[in-house]
């Protein structure tokens, strides 16, 4: 029984030099100097903030992504021990001796760094020669613009880490495909898969381009497999829920757990509360949960309560009102009812105080018990500090002419009668005879003699009305629209009857103690609207670009200046690997279609896959030269060419600012593509020795050329030496290039 203790346990591993030689190249070239300079560097402004945030637990909202890059990013500063204390208010601010700089910096470099071996491993997993395998990893190793941005407070590198590593995955699964489906190692490359491609969403939103790639690709495969009769139907059913777990389950879950932990981890008041719900809000620890807490949930006749506009835009506001009243010409020459000024304010004020009143009844306080108001219910809203009831009629508003004036009455003894009767509806309702709840119930306040809907209309309004924002009363109602929906934010049981009792009652603090909280899944739907629908900052920048811009490396980034000497850091690409990579785009894109061209009329130039590989995995082995495999050149184009295409072009749609950063995964994939093209080359386009001794001496000098200018560039890309202006000039290809062209 215990025979096997005879024999000593050996275990034997096969291990890649070449890929822990770029490893080690790789970890050098992101790792040397990795805390200089000791400043804010460019958009570590930006991201530093949200470290704080998270080291401090206080809530924030960053509509440029998920919360997953930015809980990487402050799990450095944890393990660093930064204690978030620290100003990000400017670009080029020294780092107090508090902030675990290396810390912070070490995981874009790491994932930086790990993308060089990363990339030879792909083109392993392609087929392709060692060579052109080692020449993509070199070229990721020596681009002066990811080692830059792997080696700054930036995410960049991180969403090229996870992006790489879903292509890595999925390749070696579908390698495991063929020969032991179902076994551990296809499970854990299929289910890694799932996860790479829900860390790279996590990280940026525009990781999901990455996403739909591999389930394009995934999905081709699958409809192969599907016409395989060697299979049976069962095996082919397991097959494709297994797909279905590994790629569409888990990532959701994924996704989830992100914001699940980001919600565990920043569950403070902060800055960014206002742009949330009210129930949110009072969700969080401090801030408006210490002004809601313990509240009565049920409104009820005689509550004093506030009413928060829901759309939250131009900025959250309270419906308002003060003595002022509105005037009686505008500036147009139109006339109004010089009726008490309604608004909305974004402020906390007493004046934002309105009492719910019977429309039968005189008393302004609860009853014993009280009389909950229902949906459908008829009600008027008395202001708190004036007494006057909210009201509207068929006056033109003063900036929104198309609507009516919402007002307080004003008694002048004239032929105007009050008109301030309002039905409830109770939008989010659970049934038609729905109680109103605090913070929780979404409502609208619908004029009961005009049918006109309360609504921010969000334009500001003159000096005269103190630039607080219009309120209206929309005649035509367009369904629902949050500008019309409002909910109770701050609630009390009115006690007084008398006004000065109630003006005290009104300014004193509610004195109650229970907490009420939203579930998760609520708080998750109502962060990833908000971040869907946050408007971007479209401002032009200094330092902005257009995608046309970074194909021809038309622009560069000054990221850090050196405050008392010219060392600095730019964004600056290398431009023999980013031009031959557009070429070898271009050359990818002719050679397809013209042997398209040629297999349409049955000339097939490189070899056919057989059936059974075709049918079982998506991946060959290794061709030799002179018999490529059209299956390999095309599975080769698809994830490096398609992985290109949808990393680009889709920001030719986006409304928003760009920089050239946001072009580093496309040209990722870009550089994988680039020794495919030339491997193409030397098997099939040079067809004698000679020719391809001649190619393989050009690749020598082009790959000369390639590391003469990282040496270069390498004083703008480590930021570790000194400048004069003419030397700084002369680093900038276009800038030479038309040196030279004036002078010859």
């Amino acid at each position: 029984m215990l025979g096997f203790l005879k024999h000593p346990v050996v275990v034997t591993a096969d291990i890649n030099l070449n890929v822990v030689a770029l490893t080690a190249m790789g970890l050098l070239s992101r790792l040397w100097q990795l805390s200089y300079p000791r400043a804010v560097v460019f958009d570590e402004v930006y991201y530093g903030q949200y470290i704080s945030f998270y080291m401090k637990r206080i809530f924030f909202l960053d509509g440029s992504g998920p919360p997953f890059g930015h809980m990487l990013l402050a799990l450095g500063g944890y393990l660093g021990g930064f204690d978030g204390n620290f100003l990000w208010n400017r670009i080029g601010a020294e780092y107090s001796s508090n902030v675990p700089v290396w810390s912070l910096r070490l995981l874009p470099a790491l994932t930086g760094a790990l993308s060089v071996p990363m990339a030879y491993q792909i083109l392993s997993e392609l087929g392709f020669s060692h060579c052109a395998a080692m020449g993509a990893a070199l070229l990721m190793l020596i681009e002066n613009a990811l080692i830059t941005q792997s080696r700054l407070m930036l995410l960049e590198s991180v969403l090229i880490f996870f992006n790489l590593l879903a292509v890595l995955s999925y390749l070696k699964f579908s390698n495991s495909q063929k020969q032991r489906p179902f076994s551990p190692s296809w499970w854990f490359w299929l289910t890694l898969t799932g996860v790479a491609c829900s860390c790279a969403v996590g990280v940026k939103y525009v990781g999901v381009f990455t996403y739909l790639l591999v389930l394009a690709v995934a999905g081709v495969h699958a409809w192969h497999l599907i016409g395989d009769r060697s299979l049976s139907n069962v095996s082919v059913l397991c097959h494709l829920l297994a797909r279905a777990a590994a790629l569409l389950v888990v990532p959701a879950a994924m996704y989830l757990l992100f914001f699940y932990v980001h919600l565990s981890l920043v569950y403070r008041s902060g800055p960014h509360d206002q742009i949330m719900s009210s129930a949110f809000q009072a969700s969080l620890e401090g801030g408006l949960a210490r002004i809601t807490q313990g509240q009565p949930l049920e409104v009820a006749y005689g509550s004093q309560v506030t009413l928060k506009n829901v759309l939250g835009k131009p900025v959250p506001c309270w419906l308002h009102s003060h003595q002022s009243t509105y005037p009686m010409i505008y500036e147009n020459g139109r006339g109004s009812s010089h009726q008490q000024q309604v608004t909305c304010y974004p402020f906390k004020d007493v004046n934002n105080w309105w009492i719910v009143k019977d429309p039968g009844r005189h008393q302004l306080v609860v009853s014993n018990p009280p009389r909950p108001v229902r949906h459908g219910d008829v009600v008027q809203l008395v202001h708190g500090m004036t007494t006057r009831f909210l009201n509207t009629h068929d006056v033109a508003a003063p900036l929104s002419p198309h609507s009516q004036e919402v007002s307080c009455y004003v008694d002048y003894n004239i032929s105007m009668p009050s008109q301030n009767l309002w039905r409830l509806d109770i939008v989010n309702r659970d049934s038609d005879a729905g109680v109103w709840k605090t913070i929780l119930s979404e409502v609208r306040l619908v004029h009961v003699n005009t049918s006109a809907v309360l609504k921010l209309s969000g334009a500001h309004l003159p000096d005269w009305g103190f630039r607080q924002l219009e309120v209206v009363g929309e005649k035509l109602s367009r369904g629902y629209h949050e500008s019309t929906v409002w909910n109770v934010e701050e609630h009390r049981y009115g006690k007084s009857q008398e006004q000065k009792e109630r003006e005290v009652e009104l300014h004193s603090p509610t004195q109650m103690d229970v907490h009420r909280n939203l579930s998760f899944l609520a708080r998750f739907l109502e962060l990833q609207w908000r971040m869907l629908t946050a408007k971007s900052d479209g401002s032009e920048h200094k330092y902005s670009s257009s995608p046309l811009d970074w194909v021809t490396l038309d622009t560069s980034i000054a990221y850090w200046l050196h405050p008392r000497t010219s060392a600095q850091i730019h964004l600056l690409g290398n431009v023999v690997i980013w031009a031959s990579a557009s070429l070898a785009t271009v050359a990818y894109t002719l050679l397809l279609f013209w042997y398209l061209l040629r297999r349409r009329r049955k000339i097939c130039d490189l070899p056919e896959e057989t059936k059974m590989s075709r049918l079982t995995s998506p991946v060959v082995p290794e061709a030799s030269p002179g018999k490529y495999s059209w299956l390999r050149w095309v599975l080769a184009g698809a994830l490096c060419a398609g992985g290109w295409a949808v990393n680009y072009v889709p920001f030719f749609l986006m409304e928003k600012t760009l920089f050239l950063y946001h072009y580093l995964p496309a040209l990722t994939f870009q550089i994988l593509l680039l020794p495919v093209v030339l491997q193409h080359i030397s098997d099939h386009l040079c067809r004698t020795q000679l020719l391809r001794s001649l190619f393989g001496a050009l690749l020598v000098a082009w790959y000369s050329c390639a590391c003469h200018v990282f040496n270069t560039l390498r004083p703008l890309t480590y930021g570790d030496k000194s400048l004069s202006p003419s030397e700084l000039k002369a680093l900038r290809w276009k800038d030479s290039w038309d040196i030279l062209i004036r002078k010859y």
